[in-house]
This record gives C-alpha cells, sequence and structure tokens, in this order.
C-alpha cells in the first residue's frame, strides 16, 4: 500500500504510466489488487463504525458499575455515532432532464431494450432527454456509501440530430456496455465505482458535515491512489465500451459515431452557438430557436475545410492522462476503423427515434433556452451599445493627436477587436500599444498573447517578459504557451507550462485561504504603516458611526508575505447587548464597504464571543489607533 502522503500531478502521471504497463503484463493479478484496493474503501468505514459501536457497548455495559458517568458517556458517544452516520449518508441528486415513458417514444425504447437484453446490462430506471451534446449513464446511490443504486440513462438532443439512428445506436451500445454483465463484470464494477466515489467525495467535501473528519484524511489520501490504480482498468473499459458498440451495430456506424462526435461538438461549440450569442450585439431580444433549427444548421452549416480541419485537431490530440477516455485516433485504430464523417440529411436524425415527443421536447427547450438567456441578452445588448459608443469618443480624440494613456490605448484596441472593425485592425493597434511602451508588462501580453492565438511564435517571447515583468499575468500567461504548444504538438513544453500553472492557481488559493479569516492561533505583528498611511486609515474610519475603539494589526502568512494582510479590531458605543449586535454588524458592513486598506483588510468586532481576540489585540503595543 503507498504511504499515506499527497500526491501531485506528475507522480499521478508517473504512477498511472507504471499501473498500466503492469495491467497489461498480468491482467488478472492487477484487477485483483485494484478490487482490493476498491474493497478497502468500504472496509474503512466498517472499520470505524465497528469501533464506535463497540465502544458504545462497552459504556452501555458499565452503566451497572459507572452508573451516571456510564450514561455521561454513552449519550455524547451515541450522538457522535449518528452525526458519522449522516454525514457519510450523502444524498445525490439525480439528473435532470425531460423524462420519457416507453409510450412518448416506442422506436427508441425498442432499442434500449434491444441493447441491454444483448449486453446483459442493467435496465434502466429512468430516461431523461437533455439539452447536452452528450449522452451518458448515472448511477445515484440512495444509501450513501452503501450503494443501491437507480440507473438514468441521459440523452442530449443535439447528438441525436448529430447522428443517424445507427450511429446513434453505436453510442449507446458503448454507454451500457459500462453495464454490462458476464466477462467485464468487475471491470464494469470499478469503473462505475469511479464516477461513484468521485461524487460522493465532492458532495461530502462540500458539505463539510460534523463526524465527517473521521472520513476525509483518509479519503484524501486514499482518493487519488484508487484514481491511479484503477485508471487503466477505466480506460481499458472505454475501450471495451467501444468493442462493444462496433460488435452489436457496426464498426463502420462506430467510427462514424466517434468522428460525427469530435467533429460537430466542434461545430457546435466554435460556430453554431457563438454566431446565434452575436445576436445579441444587434438584437434587443432572443426570438430565436436554437434546437429546432439545429437539425438544418448541421446539413448546411459544416463547411468541408472547417470540418477537415476539425477532424485533423483531433485525430492529433494523444491519449492523455487527464480523461480515462482514449483519443480518436486509437479508439478508431482499436475498433480497426478510419475516420469516417456521414451526417444525417435533414429529418433523417435519430431524433426521429423520439417520435410524437420530438417536437414538443424541442420546443420545450427552445423556451426554456430564451427564458435562461434573455436576462443576459438584454444585458448583452446594453453593453454592446455603450461599448460602441466609448469606442467612437475614443477613434475621435485618436484622431484629433491627442495624448491617449496607456490604458486608453489599450481599451480602444480591446474595443475595436470586440465591437469595432475586428481582430485584424485591432492588431495593428496592439503593435502600436507595444512600439509606444514595449517594457510595459500590460503591453507585452496583450500582444503576444494575440499573436500567440495566430500561431506566430514571436509571441512567446512577449508572454514571457510579461509574465517577468508582472506576476499577475502568470495564470494567463502559461494558459496561453500551454495551449499554443498543445497545438504545436510540443507536449513537453505544454506539460511544463500547465504544471507551473497548476502550481500557481495553488499558491494562490492558499494565499486566499489565509486571507479569508484570523483565529486566535493566528500569529500577529505589529501593522507597521507609515504615519501618512495611518493618517489617511484614521480619516477614513472617522466616518464610521458607532465606533468607539480600533486596532490593526498584521497577520503573518506564508504565502505571499510581502502582500501585507491587516487585521482591525473594534468595538461599538453601545451597552445594551441586543442593540450592541446589531450596531456591531452595521459598523462591520460600513467599514468593509468604504474603507481602503492599504493591502488586504480583514475587519472583526472585539466584544462578545470575540472577547478573548480583543484582549490578544489590547496587548500588542501600538495596536490602537483610534
Amino acid at each position: 500500500m503507498p504511504a499515506p502522503v499527497a500526491i501531485t500531478h506528475e507522480q499521478f502521471n508517473a504512477l498511472v504510466a507504471r499501473l498500466e504497463e503492469q495491467a497489461r503484463r498480468s491482467p488478472a493479478s492487477y484487477r485483483l489488487r485494484v478490487v482490493a484496493l476498491a474493497s478497502a474503501g468500504y472496509g474503512y468505514f466498517a472499520l470505524v463504525f465497528a469501533l464506535l459501536l463497540v465502544l458504545l457497548a462497552v459504556a452501555l455495559g458499565s452503566v451497572v458499575y459507572l452508573k451516571a458517568l456510564a450514561v455521561k458517556i454513552a449519550l455524547p458517544l451515541g450522538a457522535f455515532i449518528w452525526f458519522a452516520l449522516k454525514a457519510m449518508w450523502v444524498r445525490l441528486s439525480p439528473p435532470e432532464g425531460h423524462p420519457l415513458k416507453p409510450k412518448d417514444a416506442p422506436a427508441l425504447f425498442a432499442m434500449i431494450d434491444e441493447l441491454c437484453g444483448k449486453l446483459r446490462s442493467s435496465r434502466f430506471h429512468e430516461v431523461l432527454v437533455t439539452d447536452d451534446f452528450n449522452a451518458g449513464v448515472t448511477q445515484v446511490p440512495l444509501l450513501g456509501v452503501l450503494g443501491l443504486h437507480r440507473n438514468y440513462l441521459s440523452i442530449g438532443l443535439p447528438l441525436m440530430k448529430a447522428l443517424t439512428p445507427d450511429q446513434f445506436k453505436a453510442v449507446l451500445a458503448h454507454e451500457f456496455g459500462h453495464l454490462a454483465g458476464g466477462h467485464g463484470r468487475v471491470s464494469n464494477w470499478i469503473y462505475r465505482l469511479r464516477m461513484s466515489w468521485a461524487r460522493l467525495l465532492e458532495t461530502l467535501e462540500q458539505r463539510k458535515s460534523w463526524g465527517s473528519f473521521l472520513f476525509r484524511p483518509f479519503f484524501d489520501w486514499y482518493a487519488p491512489y484508487f484514481n491511479a490504480y484503477s485508471f487503466p482498468l477505466a480506460r481499458a473499459n472505454e475501450y471495451e465500451a467501444d468493442s462493444a458498440a462496433a460488435r452489436l451495430v457496426s464498426r463502420r456506424a462506430a467510427a462514424e459515431a466517434l468522428t460525427a462526435v469530435k467533429v460537430i461538438g466542434s461545430y457546435l461549440g466554435e460556430r453554431y452557438w457563438p454566431t446565434i450569442h452575436r445576436k445579441a450585439d444587434e438584437l434587443p431580444q432572443p426570438s430565436f430557436a436554437p434546437y429546432s433549427g439545429m437539425g438544418k444548421g448541421l446539413a448546411t452549416g459544416i463547411e468541408e475545410k472547417s470540418a477537415r480541419d476539425w477532424l485533423a485537431q483531433a485525430m492529433r490530440q494523444p491519449t492523455g492522462v487527464d480523461d480515462t477516455h482514449p483519443s480518436l485516433a486509437d479508439r478508431l485504430k482499436a475498433i480497426g476503423e478510419t475516420p469516417h464523417l456521414a451526417l444525417p440529411a435533414p429529418g433523417r436524425g435519430a431524433d426521429s427515434l423520439l417520435g410524437g415527443s420530438l417536437a414538443r421536447i424541442t420546443e420545450e427547450f427552445d423556451r426554456r433556452w430564451r427564458e435562461s438567456i434573455q436576462p443576459a441578452w438584454e444585458k448583452r445588448f446594453r453593453e454592446v451599445r455603450e461599448s460602441r459608443a466609448r469606442l467612437a469618443d475614443l477613434e475621435k480624440r485618436a484622431a484629433a493627436g491627442g495624448g491617449m494613456t496607456l490604458d486608453e490605448t489599450y481599451e480602444r484596441a480591446k474595443l475595436t477587436e470586440d465591437f469595432g472593425a475586428g481582430p485584424d485592425a485591432a492588431l495593428e493597434q496592439f503593435r502600436a500599444l507595444h512600439a509606444r511602451w514595449p517594457e510595459e508588462a500590460a503591453a507585452c501580453m496583450a500582444l503576444g498573447r494575440r499573436l500567440l492565438l495566430r500561431d506566430d511564435e514571436s509571441g512567446l517571447a512577449l508572454v514571457e517578459r510579461a509574465m517577468q515583468g508582472d506576476e499577475e499575468f502568470i495564470i494567463a500567461g502559461c494558459e496561453v504557451l500551454r495551449d499554443f504548444c498543445w497545438r504545436k504538438g510540443r507536449r513537453e513544453q505544454a506539460q511544463g507550462w500547465h504544471t507551473r500553472l497548476i502550481e500557481r492557481s495553488r499558491m494562490l488559493e492558499e494565499a486566499r485561504d489565509e486571507r479569508s479569516q484570523v483565529t486566535l492561533d493566528d500569529e500577529l505583528e505589529r501593522h507597521g504603516l507609515p504615519a501618512s498611511a495611518l493618517e489617511e486609515l484614521r480619516k477614513q474610519l472617522a466616518g464610521v458611526p458607532g465606533l468607539k475603539k480600533v486596532y490593526l494589526v498584521r497577520k503573518r502568512v506564508r504565502r505571499f508575505p510581502e502582500r501585507p494582510c491587516y487585521v482591525l479590531g473594534y468595538r461599538v458605543r453601545a451597552w445594551w447587548p441586543p442593540h450592541r449586535r446589531r450596531l456591531a454588524a452595521r459598523v462591520q458592513s460600513q467599514i468593509a464597504e468604504t474603507v481602503v486598506f492599504p493591502g488586504h483588510g480583514l475587519v472583526v468586532s472585539v466584544e462578545g464571543e470575540n472577547r478573548w481576540f480583543g484582549r490578544k489585540l489590547r496587548i500588542m503595543r501600538g495596536s490602537r489607533i483610534a
């Protein structure tokens, strides 16, 4: 068993690579090891609760001898067991969608029943139609970690419109393959267990229930290793599901489905939806029916060159460890096929399997889309009008030869890109921006990013210079450099930038956590503000009514200690407790809204429950500032 330490992204990648080799050499013994590791998760639950129950039984059994003392021990112990059970009795929400019954779409349910019978897969309690470009099987445990699953089949209407019935049948066969019985039962169980554990642990982390501390440390260690050890089986399970689709339908239909999902997914994400959303620049109301028009758009809106480019891009993507799904090229190779793009003719898509329900579901999705997007649509329309007016003003100033600041010059170029003459005209303005301020990090980042998006390598040095000049650009710089290297096939460089991005993001998250609260255990020191800054702070605080005393200290932080984190403690002028609490809350809100700190600031009342914290501030020399 691996040592109980945190696992990094690099360690996870290396571990998966080593485990995949072990799985290839000895698949049977490796499967047994993964089953044992999966059982360890349940074993930990059983051990914890068994120990708690034994302690409770001992406490109850000692009532005869210890009397009241035993009762005092048993009652809180029983309550603790209850809280621990409640913490792990995680109820997960089922997936959302339009529910279907067999009478609503008999042709679709006939296909589902046929595939379930051939694959000996579990039956579905609910079949849902969604607005996603996807299809999937979800198991929702009714008894938390104990299981008793309810099976949901979610089918995306856009996916059905993009595929022929045979292609769609191959997609369903793949999904049902994850629930199949027979020789793949153990692998399928591990595959589903990965998904279940991920959802359960995510919900447990979000809830942070009292009593869950018994389980979180173990699973913080256990989950990454279980994911790594089960990864090769999950990856193999994807290949087995593809094989089932090719066997039950045809290899050609499976290849067409895999190809179409990649190409049409790119079309919808890069062309179809952006084109509709751009209409908000000109029209005040969303008067479209995007799901009704999607089928026609797929038949006529995909240009041959664009389709070739999207397919070539998908075929270049390698298989990685960020997803158990293999790459398109590897999936096609495994079933002995080459990519084929065969779009359904108008009216011949798999959505015809919905029968009489198709028109009703499509109309419902169109209505829900209009209702959900209307606020954002109207906001976008207003912003475009205001931005174009601002651009016109900046253009007049530029034409008049008036001196414009760096921020104004950048704003003009950005508005030109988004609301004016377009990216080509804006690029020339960004070049002029950099030529005028060549050492400014913002100018380097603005031009470098746009050059890299055009696959112009001269942007590399500019982005790196921006990151060196201003650490605020490190996250954005790592993202654009990673994506550029990935498009160019430079996997090691892309991974290096991705690793730096993850590390930087983790540091920023830790810094935010440090600055989100202050406790009695935190180390505090004198604020160290110069007299001018302190006087400015006092002037701002003088405008807050109700303040009686104010203390200012600095919290010692581990991440970015050069960025100060100030703690301001205050007392209010009120003696009656209810009035004092209300006034304290009002004062805290006003300080947070109106007072500008020379760094990050935390505001806390030092009365009532926080009186011990107030004592800690009072004894610090020079802490009182008002």
